[in-house]
C-alpha cells in the first residue's frame, strides 16, 4: 500500500518541515540522517572486524583516503575532499591514526603531509575483505544495479551542493 492511500503521509522526523512547499525534501533528509548513521556504525564495526577497533567514523574515512592510490595527502587535501571546514577534528584524527601506526606524517615543503604504512594498508586490505564478504554481497541480493547506484551517488553530490550553497547563504542571514 502506498503512502498515500495508507494515510501514513511523508516517513519524516519534523512534520513541521515537511509541512513546506516541499514535504518530500524532508523525506529525503530523514532517509540521509539514517543513512548518516547506518553508515558510520558499519565503518566502524567493519574496521573492528578487519583487526582495528576504537577508531572513530572520520579516523575511518581519513585511512581510506590516505591509502588511496598510495600517495601522501595533505591536511588541507582531506579537509576538501571531505567538506570538512573544523581542520583540528581531521588533525586528532591523523594523530590517532598515528599513534596506531597506520599512517605516518612527513613534509612536502613546508606542507605537512600524511601517508599509509604498511600496517595502514593491510587494515585497508581487510576492511575491503569484510565489506565485500559481508555488505557487497548483501547488495548484489538484492537486484540493485551498479547503474542505479552511481546515478544515486551522482545525485546526492548534486543535492550536497545545494546544501553548500544554502549554508553559505545562510551564514550572511
Amino acid at each position: 500500500m502506498s503512502e498515500a492511500k495508507s494515510g501514513v503521509g511523508p516517513v519524516v522526523a519534523a512534520a513541521h518541515l515537511a509541512a513546506g512547499a516541499m514535504p518530500e525534501l524532508s523525506e529525503v533528509e530523514f532517509a540521509m540522517t539514517l543513512m548518516h548513521h547506518s553508515f558510520q556504525r558499519w565503518m566502524v564495526r567493519c574496521m573492528a572486524a578487519a583487526g582495528i577497533p576504537g577508531l572513530q567514523p572520520i579516523a575511518v574515512h581519513l585511512l581510506h583516503a590516505i591509502a588511496h592510490r598510495g600517495r601522501e595527502k595533505t591536511l588541507s587535501e582531506l579537509c576538501m575532499m571531505f567538506n570538512i571546514e573544523d581542520t583540528h577534528v581531521v588533525t586528532y584524527a591523523i594523530k590517532k591514526l598515528t599513534a596506531l601506526g597506520l599512517v605516518e606524517g612527513s613534509r612536502r615543503g613546508k606542507e605537512k603531509t600524511v601517508r599509509a604504512t604498511r600496517k595502514g594498508v593491510e587494515a585497508c586490505a581487510r576492511y575491503h575483505e569484510v565489506r565485500e564478504a559481508l555488505l557487497v554481497a548483501s547488495l548484489k541480493r538484492i537486484n540493485l544495479s551498479q547503474e542505479a547506484l552511481s546515478g544515486i551517488a551522482a545525485m546526492m553530490r548534486t543535492i550536497s551542493g545545494q546544501y553548500d550553497q544554502a549554508a553559505r547563504t545562510a551564514t550572511i542571514l
